[in-house]
């Protein structure tokens, strides 16, 4: 009988202990979700995020609420400062990786500690764009060139670290050649001049670009991945298109605030996943040349771990420094 009581008294107190999470993450969401993105509405993550969310019922409606500026940074220092109680949650992509190095010691939040992961979204491999003009009609010819011509190439990107600009770095690195870095004021700008011939190399995401690729306004020379990509296939692998493997892409990652119930994240990143594997979304996500993942939150803990070690060691290489 001592034995039966002390085990019912061991479960009775391990109920009361847990019940508290478990009840809250039974309850929840009792209310609507504010989902941040810190990037204006209409671009991939944007879309991403709504598409997503769109195919998610948990009875309570998400409100996605953009806050653009400063590289991401306004809007994620707003979710690391909210309340960890599932009603706040995050979309970020590779930059969020690469602001660990970026601003280390500058920021008033940590990118991976401050932060619950909860799923990789989708990956969207980049895209190596060049000016008609250019000389070149694969990467093998491209790197050639730039050899034999050391600092004659310009590359454009949406600003400095932002993926473009660093995938453009790490393909200088390992291809030992020399190009000149243009940063613009986002991508429109850049494939503006791009077309015009200002500037002679572009990468960047397919669904900014390949309008232009498609209407032979520029050309697309590869896709920074080891497979050809859905929505994007007419367009070689860096491999296929003569150069090293070299795989570098954008992506959308969903984050909660550190704190968050492990129960509440766990049933979100299971809810994305399911969104993310339906062939509604799948259709959707080709639009995009975006490839679903949908990770579990181990998972996006370790791919985020390995993008920020990937960018930190590009960055400290090149030397790209920001203005803080």
């Amino acid at each position: 009988m001592k034995t039966i009581n002390r085990r019912t008294a061991l479960a009775a107190a391990t109920a009361m202990a847990l019940a508290p999470g478990v009840s809250r993450a039974q309850a929840w969401p009792a209310k609507s979700v504010r989902w941040v993105v810190p990037y204006t509405a209409g671009g991939l993550t944007d879309s991403a995020t709504r598409l997503t969310l769109e195919k998610i019922n948990l009875g309570q409606s998400f409100v996605v609420d953009n806050k653009p500026g400063a590289n991401s940074l306004i809007g994620a220092e707003i979710v690391a400062k909210s309340a960890p109680d599932g009603y706040t949650f995050l979309t970020v992509i590779a930059a969020h990786a690469a602001n660990k190095t970026l601003y280390a010691g500058k920021l008033p939040f940590d990118p991976e500690k401050s932060f619950e992961p909860v799923s990789l979204v989708g990956i969207a491999p980049l895209i190596l764009t060049v000016t008609n003009s250019l000389p070149v009609k694969n990467v093998a010819e491209l790197i050639a060139y730039a050899k034999a011509n050391p600092g004659k190439i310009s590359f454009g990107s949406s600003g400095v670290g932002a993926a473009a600009h660093l995938t453009s770095e790490l393909i200088k690195q390992v291809a030992g050649i020399q190009m000149e870095h243009v940063p613009y004021k986002g991508t429109a700008p850049a494939l503006a001049d791009l077309a015009s011939g200002n500037i002679q190399m572009l990468i960047d995401a397919p669904i900014g670009v390949m309008s232009n690729v498609r209407a032979g306004k520029i050309r697309g020379l590869c896709m920074l991945s080891k497979e050809r990509v859905p929505g994007a296939d007419e367009v070689p692998t860096i491999v296929e298109a003569g150069g090293p493997l070299i795989e570098s892409s954008s992506w959308a990652m969903f984050l909660a605030p550190a704190g968050t119930p492990k129960a509440i994240v766990d049933k979100m990143s299971a809810e994305v996943a399911q969104a993310v594997k339906s062939p509604e979304l799948k259709k959707r996500f080709a639009e995009l040349a975006l490839i679903p993942a949908g990770y579990t939150p181990a998972e996006t803990a370790k791919f985020l771990a390995d993008e920020v070690e990937k960018w930190r060691k590009v960055i400290t290489d090149a030397g790209v420094k920001v203005d803080s």
